[in-house]
């Protein structure tokens, strides 16, 4: 089990990369109230219309689909279907021994490329645009997974 130890750098690249993704998937969350609190509106809830001190003067119309709201909501919906696979995807990789680099790259990688598709998305580029920056990370995991799924069967 020394795989999993703050001695090993692999670990450690993983620990760093899977920190800063959960760190960005909750960072949605409130991305979401800041933008719901911004335009008044974008609420889910009946509830969240009743008149209370953060909401003097609730309206019908707060909890209709907002698109501002929405495109963010849509970006968490997106990290929550994701970042999961990377935080397992990465921790068994982890076992399979890989270099460093190979896990920094890979890691690393994977960060960035989820960084690149909320930058996209957040700015309405074109669907081909965020498609590839989810294919790098979708493939990122695919390799991190085939690559365990090798070592697990052949016992390497």
């Amino acid at each position: 089990m020394t795989q999993i130890l703050f001695s090993n750098p692999v670990f450690v690249t993983y620990v760093i990369a899977a920190s800063i993704m959960i760190l960005k998937a909750i960072s949605m969350s409130w991305l979401t109230v800041v933008r719901m609190m911004k335009v008044n509106g974008g609420f889910r809830a009946p509830e969240d219309i009743r008149k209370t001190m953060l909401n003097p003067n609730p309206s019908a119309e707060q909890v209709k689909p907002n698109e501002y709201v929405e495109r963010v909501r849509r970006i968490h919906q997106n990290d929550l279907e994701n970042i999961p696979f990377f935080l397992f995807a990465g921790l068994l990789f982890v076992f399979t021994g890989p270099s460093l680099l190979v896990a920094q790259i890979l890691m690393y990688g994977y960060v960035i490329s989820r960084f690149i598709h909320f930058y996209v998305y957040l700015n309405e580029f074109t669907h081909d645009t965020r498609a590839t920056f989810w294919t790098i990370g979708s493939l990122i995991l695919i390799f991190m997974a085939g690559r365990t799924l090798v070592f697990a069967t052949m016992g390497i």
